[in-house]
């Protein structure tokens, strides 16, 4: 864990953005696989880990904001369990860790929610997103877990999401060394990228090098020649010269601060010229948006950027007509990028997803918009320096979308259908990067991932 300056430095700054009442964070619970005893491997939920710093399941973290304290429930482990365990920190030396003084058994924390909930006080919460924090919340504070999402605090999910979208150097720090492990899955993936062999082998060595070298993969690994299907987490597929693989993973340390990395690669190492075309308008598209991004750009602008390059790369192929730009404007690129150019990374590979999007990625100044592919845009807001996000353009060839559009002989001023049906069988490809808003534009964070043609043929031979 990080010093217990820094834990004391997020909850003041969270009192500095609420102003009464108490702040309540449940830390996750053990879950079983198939039976009681039989658990998942344990992770903290990502906001007591950020203001509380422990990573062990049963605890709960209060924030009074009337009295000024802070406040860690928790049960100490009895002879039985150190016979399973081993020996124990006790409640109390785990609260001091993360500077604070005052800790309880777990059992107090109902009492001290009852009174609160007595004497009238306000009782913040984020959305809860598993169903066994669900069910605490709603025995905690009587309400029915259908209405728990709704009554969640939006003064608090907006305190969360200013805190922990602007990352301090010891966070970049952890995620670096992520997307540092990332290099290592990546490269090692492309090496194996072999006709003959089964994508479950691939995706196995490299889970297991996050695994061996840091902790567990921050999302289920997505390794495909069937790139067509954005999360595709099915491993069964021999790999066949003449198609392109993707690889879309990343890790997380002790800490949860993970990393979220795409390369998309030639089975057998070499590009045909389809394949190189194809691939590098992907690339292009990745390269301008890094290019663009600085503090006070919306992201939604360089978004439509890269949504032009794409079109620009089609267009020249011959996939695509007509003016690029108008062709993106008018959304014909979707048909080939029909998702957003990426998201915010820290805590959560998906930060703060499960404060809601309307929270993190949008605000008043710029809205969701309800266009196909644009849609599927999670950030869109202006960026501030200290956001780490992804960049992650991509084309793909969906043949039943190809078919839907096809059929309504939408956008064919734009769209050469003929020449996209001999594309039907291609898959997709997509590039991804982390990057650090900087002061006066950004940096791809991490040892840099071969990516451009040259440099994935070579480390492929």
């Amino acid at each position: 864990m990080f010093p217990s300056a820094v834990y004391d430095n997020r909850r003041k700054k969270l009192r500095e953005s609420l102003h009464e009442g108490l702040v309540l964070f449940l830390g996750n619970q053990e879950v079983p696989f198939n039976y009681p005893a039989n658990t998942y491997s344990f992770r903290q939920d990502s906001n007591f880990s950020y203001f509380f710093g422990l990573d062990h399941p049963d605890l709960a973290g209060v924030v009074d904001l009337d009295a000024g304290k802070d406040w860690i429930f928790g049960n100490d482990v009895d002879i039985n369990d150190i016979i399973w365990m081993g020996k124990q920190p006790s409640i109390k030396d785990q609260a001091m860790k993360v500077g604070v003084e005052n800790s309880a058994a777990l059992s107090e924390l109902n009492a001290v929610i009852a009174e609160a909930r007595a004497q009238g006080k306000k009782i913040h919460f984020a959305p809860p997103y598993r169903a066994e924090t669900i069910i605490w919340l709603s025995d905690l504070l009587g309400i029915h877990h259908l209405e728990l999402k709704k009554n969640a605090s939006a003064d608090l999910i907006r305190a969360i999401v200013k805190l922990r979208m602007k990352k301090d150097a010891a966070e970049v720090a952890e995620i670096e060394k992520m997307v540092d492990l990332a290099y290592e899955m990546h490269t090692t993936a492309m090496k194996m990228a072999k006709p003959g062999i089964v994508e479950q082998e691939i995706a196995g060595t490299i889970e297991g090098i996050a695994l061996a070298k840091g902790g567990p993969v921050s999302f289920p690994v997505i390794l495909s020649i069937n790139g067509q299907t954005l999360h595709n987490h099915h491993h069964d597929n021999i790999l066949v010269e003449g198609r392109m693989l993707v690889i879309d993973a990343g890790c997380e340390n002790h800490l949860h601060y993970s990393s979220d990395i795409t390369r998309t690669v030639p089975v057998g190492g070499k590009f045909n010229a389809r394949q190189r075309g194809i691939y590098e308008t992907v690339l292009n598209a990745n390269l301008a948006a890094i290019k663009a991004v600085k503090p006070g750009v919306p992201f939604k602008e360089i978004h439509m950027l890269a949504a032009t390059e794409v079109a620009k790369g089609l267009t020249a192929i011959g996939l695509m007509k007509g003016d690029p730009a108008e062709a993106a404007a008018k959304g014909a690129h979707t048909l080939f990028f029909p998702h957003g150019l990426g998201h915010p990374l820290g805590l959560d590979v998906h930060d703060l997803e499960g404060m809601g999007e309307a929270f993190v990625g949008y605000d008043d100044e710029v809205t969701r918009s309800k266009e196909f592919g644009l849609a599927f845009l999670r950030f869109g807001r202006k960026l501030q320096e200290g956001f780490v996000m992804t960049i992650e353009p991509g084309v793909y060839f969906i043949p039943e979308l190809i078919d839907t559009w096809k059929a309504e002989n939408k956008l064919a001023e734009f769209i050469n259908y003929d020449l996209v049906e001999t594309y039907k069988d291609f898959g997709g490809i997509r590039i991804e990067d982390d990057i650090l808003v900087t002061a006066d534009g950004c940096r791809v964070l991490g040892k840099p991932i071969p990516k451009s043609v040259e440099e994935v043929e070579k480390i492929m031979c």
